[in-house]
């Protein structure tokens, strides 16, 4: 009988499991699709990039402030963080933050527009490099010889996935450089959270709450400045159902993709979420090459699989160096419990 629990136990722990990482698979993929489809010219005929990762950031902060107003209205059903989003003190802690989220997800954006969903996890492949580099300069934290190995690997099949990307039409140099600029803002945005977190309580979906917020406001006059202002009030689909039904998609998207990481982080490791996000890219250049009716040759699906090992012996690698540090920081507290009492007031 107690083997059935069991069992039964263990089946309900890897439906969980499959089910969250499928979910996190479906929802990630799903929003670079729709991001696609919003930032071509050819599919909405808008160019305003920039205004379309405002109204997502948007409907982010939209439904972060609808989940903290019914959090009070139904504690027990609905869970919200307290939040203080104009107190002085908040603002300019998080501000600086919020300044390299906007950077993060508008250079991501644009990367998106101009190259293929295929080239897309290539193009932006370089953020564990830009990890390593600025914890170094940064921090002054170094990394081991295993680590700088991984990273060499993944520049070497990101300088391959360029090479062979460049013989087709779809390539475009713009839109490499803004992956490049969004992987080493996504670089710097992870390790400056860090930071941050301490002043909200821990609390990551505050921290979503206030980044989203501040950013749609930070947005506004860089639209102006980009010139998009013209471009979306002479857009003849602005006042269309179906337009702002795909933009309010997006956004979905772009809240649900930060909740289903967290999730997916919780229910399993992050490691497992890390396989898991590597795993998802693989099947997400293999639609996209799919969907899109593009054929690649040897060598840049070649350039793929080399960033994709790359990046998972370099989490693996981490890891392992992590665990060997937990290790090494308990032994001292369990030699000192085992020893007598006269030994520990002499150490």
């Amino acid at each position: 009988m107690y083997q059935l629990l069991e069992e039964r136990s263990s089946y309900q722990i890897s439906l969980r499991i499959f089910l969250v990482v499928s979910l996190y698979w479906i929802v990630s993929i799903t929003t670079v699709f729709v991001n696609k489809a919003l930032l071509t010219t050819q599919e909405s005929n808008l160019e305003a990039p920039v205004f379309i990762t405002w109204y997502q950031c948007l409907v982010s902060a939209t439904i972060c402030f609808t989940m903290s107003k019914l959090s009070k209205i139904f504690p027990e059903t609905v869970s919200f963080p307290e939040s203080n989003v104009f107190s002085y003190a908040t603002f300019t802690k998080v501000l600086p933050l919020s300044f390299l989220f906007m950077a993060m997800i508008v250079m991501n954006n644009l990367c998106l527009k101009y190259v293929s969903v295929a080239y897309y996890y290539v193009g932006r492949s370089l953020t564990t490099v830009f990890n390593v580099l600025f914890t170094y300069l940064l921090l002054q934290q170094k990394t081991s010889m295993r680590c700088i190995i991984c990273c060499a690997v993944i520049v070497f099949g990101f300088w391959l996935g360029v090479d062979q990307e460049s013989l087709t039409e779809s390539f475009s140099w713009r839109g490499t450089i803004y992956g490049i600029l969004g992987s080493a803002s996504l670089a710097l945005y992870t390790i400056y959270t860090k930071k941050v977190l301490p002043h909200v309580n821990q609390e990551i979906w505050l921290l979503s709450y206030y980044n989203n917020l501040y950013s749609s406001l930070i947005l506004i006059p860089v639209i102006v400045a980009n010139g998009e202002f013209w471009n979306i009030v002479n857009y003849q689909s602005i006042s269309s159902t179906g337009f702002w039904a795909i933009m309010s998609f997006g956004g979905l998207c772009g809240f649900s993709i930060g909740f289903v990481t967290a999730l997916q982080i919780k229910v399993t490791s992050p490691l497992t979420h890390n396989i898991s996000g590597t795993a998802k890219a693989c099947a997400q250049t293999v639609i996209a090459t799919q969907w899109y009716h593009e054929s690649k040759s040897f060598l840049w699906w070649l350039s793929n699989i080399i960033v994709l090992f790359g990046s998972a012996c370099y989490a693996r690698v981490r890891q392992i160096e992590m665990d060997n540090n937990r290790k090494a920081a308990m032994i001292p507290t369990t030699v000192e419990k085992k020893l007598p009492l006269n030994h520990r007031e002499k150490i």
